[in-house]
């Protein structure tokens, strides 16, 4: 056997030369990339279809119409149900998820790839043939660090092919990194099995270059592997970037010493692919932020963005950019910077208004670091806003962010927790805009890429878990208005339907509150003399759109007698089977009245008459429509996805957004109702989409 580092060969069989194996890795990974845009140009041309279908009055066009579809839609369903499942290891009382099969598998997938080219035509039993494997898993592992960048970046090939947002490849890059860093070892492992039984490695560490600075190169990409651990980005993500960026730039230094001429392109790609990324984030960056490029924000400054920080319940902030200079879809976001108050920070935040709106509008819960000082500037500034006191300068970078276009979809359901509202709000007001294009007489006609107007769903149903009035109130707003409008596009197409319901786990008096404000609101007159235990006052139902038809006059609606009924007996819990209804999940179909937690006020049930009473003496004010519904506990998140997908004509739609825990479940229940309704396996059910958007690094 003769080898050298160009290429070897082994007896008659002629094996390629060494530069052509990472070749051959791209050629994989192509296809894979080639498989998600022909996926992604598919879904392109569906959703204008169905879109278009909706418009010619086609009764169900987000069902399957042809065998062609159908086949599509039953390898997606497949597809699917196998990539979201997820195995929950019970640990403790609590459950650890492990990772989907589909990212286990596309991993994998990778792995075995990998270990292929490595391998392939060596003999790994022969001692001569070790450092030959070495040299070969070194030519895979220098070829895969253009793909690792190309991961990396918010805007790159992949996901603008396949449809995907950067932070949804992100997972990618860092399994990338570490698949590199496993034939790395490889790599380093068979010359050092070669070397060990001579004690070489010392000797050889000392006189050639070539070996301590490939082992240097290996020690920083550990370093870079651990450092990437989620504890670590949550710990100081600004420090984390800064540190990150850096050691890999070391470490591709490091390999380019180290690798031979026929393989250093490769290290140069992957700086080619780091300096075009952020070229073009500066570019965007230039664009949305000088006020040259925006005439109408010239008076503002040479900056285009003034944004107003106004202090909300919960630690929150309320960021508004009011005529913002860039355009944006619902769902995605941008990442936000105040050099004034928070300086050399730069956090991405989900734009939580529309377009329409006029406004770029962020709501931003306090942690720590640059998220509580613009809370703090907010309280400071208080009073302030609208001012030239009140507005601070920023910069915004993006949007970034996409996924399947709702508005082709038959039925949708949004689930959010706590702040995903944020994500969630938006799209349901997408939705109305989209009905409310439905009504245009005369649609005008866009460009070939612009997005088609209308909407081809009938049935909408939000969820929000919440912990208190005060989380609510961030929304209550927007989605009273939401429901007054769809009242009014109802009366115009009657084939839609809109369902709002917040979950509170964890304010007995608010949800007793609104239980009794709506009860006197929505019960008949009665004649009959009024019980001994009376208050008199007044309830308000704020009207939060000037075009509500729901009390056209003044919006107020007259109580004059509150019955109230006081107890000293005390419930031994609040929620079902003694259990406290902030950890119980609530079926909302067995529901006859919002459930009391006892567990989050003092327990003595003169401590809480007294209380309900005094509140009873003001003026009070339902904070919500009076058709939004508001329980007591957690939502069974099964049974409300159920219920939307018995009724779905066509491909139906679930987005999360919220904790960790609660996009678990969705996910799990998702695929637990497509096994069992079968989706797509001849008894009729239909598909069913599943975006997901979780808080954390």
């Amino acid at each position: 056997m003769s080898h050298n580092h160009g290429g070897m060969s082994m007896g008659s069989m002629a094996l390629p030369a060494l530069p052509e194996f990472p070749k051959f890795y791209y050629a994989v990974v192509g296809s894979a990339v080639a498989v998600a845009t022909l996926a992604n140009i598919y879904n392109q041309i569906l959703y204008r279809q169905r879109l278009s279908a909706a418009r010619a009055g086609t009764l169900s066009p987000a069902k399957p119409s042809s065998w062609f579809t159908l086949c599509n839609a039953t390898l997606y369903a497949l597809i699917r149900e196998a990539s979201n499942f997820s195995v929950r290891v019970p640990l403790k009382g609590r459950f650890l998820r492990l990772p989907t099969v589909g990212r286990t598998s596309l991993i994998l997938a990778n792995v075995v790839v990998l270990l292929v080219l490595c391998f392939y035509g060596l003999n790994l039993t022969d001692q001569l043939q070790k450092e030959n494997v070495g040299f070969r898993c070194g030519a895979v592992t220098i070829g895969q660090l253009p793909l690792v960048f190309l991961l990396s970046g918010k805007n790159n090939v992949i996901g603008y092919l396949g449809g995907i947002s950067y932070e949804r490849l992100n997972w990618l890059h860092r399994w990338a990194a570490r698949c590199m860093l496993f034939t790395a070892t490889i790599h380093m492992g068979f010359f050092l099995s070669v070397w060990a039984p001579y004690d070489y490695f010392p000797i050889q560490l000392k006189q050639s270059p070539l070996v301590w600075r490939g082992l240097a190169a290996w020690c920083v990409l550990v370093w870079i592997n651990i450092s990437s651990s989620t504890p670590i980005r949550a710990w100081n993500y600004e420090l984390f970037v800064v540190q990150h960026v850096a050691s890999f730039a070391v470490f591709t230094g490091f390999v380019y010493i180290h690798a031979p001429p026929e393989l250093q392109g490769y290290v140069w790609a992957a700086v080619a692919i780091f300096f075009f990324d952020r070229v073009f984030r500066a570019m965007r960056f230039l664009y949305a932020n000088i006020s040259l490029f925006h005439p109408s924000a010239k008076r503002d400054g040479f900056l285009a963005c003034k944004a107003e920080f106004t202090p909300l319940p919960h630690d929150t902030t309320r960021i508004t950019i009011r005529n913002p200079p860039i355009s944006w879809t619902p769902g995605q976001h941008v990442f936000l910077s105040c050099q004034g108050i928070a300086p050399l920070q730069n956090h991405p935040f989900t734009i939580a208004s529309i377009p329409e709106d006029g406004k770029m509008e962020f709501l931003v819960k306090a942690q720590s670091g640059g998220t509580r000082r613009f809370f703090k500037h907010a309280q400071k500034s208080q009073g302030l806003a609208e001012t030239a006191q009140g507005l601070k300068t920023v910069t915004i970078e993006g949007p970034y962010g996409c996924h399947r276009p709702l508005r082709q979809f038959d039925s949708i359901v949004l689930l959010a927790g706590s702040t995903g509202a944020t994500f969630t709000v938006p799209l349901l007001r997408d939705v109305l805009q989209g009905w409310r294009e439905n009504n245009d007489p005369a649609p005008t006609k866009g460009s070939l890429f612009a997005s088609p107007k209308g909407a081809v769903i009938r049935h909408v149903r939000f969820v929000w878990v919440v912990k208190s009035r005060g989380q609510l109130e961030m929304f209550a707003e927007q989605l009273s208005s939401v429901y007054t409008e769809f009242q009014t596009l109802q009366e115009q197409t009657r084939d839609i339907k809109l369902e709002v319901t917040v979950y509170v786990t964890c304010d007995e008096s608010f949800t007793e509150e609104h239980s009794s404000l709506l009860s006197n609101i929505t019960a008949p007159k009665n004649t009959s003399p009024p019980p001994k235990a009376l208050e008199h006052g007044t309830v308000e139902l704020r009207s939060r759109s000037t075009s509500s038809k729901l009390d056209s006059k003044d919006a107020k609606n007259e109580v004059k007698e509150i019955t109230t009924s006081s107890s000293n007996e005390e419930p031994d819990a609040c929620g079902p089977d003694g259990k406290c209804c902030c950890r119980t999940t609530i079926s909302e179909n067995s529901i006859s009245s919002p459930a009391q937690c006892c567990c989050c006020t003092p327990a003595a049930g003169s401590s809480r008459t007294s209380t309900s009473s005094a509140k009873q003496r003001t003026k009070r004010a339902l904070l919500v429509h009076p058709s939004i519904h508001i329980f007591s506990g957690r939502p069974k998140t099964k049974d409300i996805i159920r219920r939307s997908l018995e009724q779905a004509r066509g491909e139906s739609a679930v987005v999360v957004c919220g904790p960790q825990g609660l996009v678990g479940d969705v996910r799990r229940d998702v695929v637990e109702l497509s096994d069992e309704r079968a989706v797509h396996k001849g008894t009729g059910a239909q598909g069913v989409y599943l975006h997901t958007e979780g808080f954390g690094y």
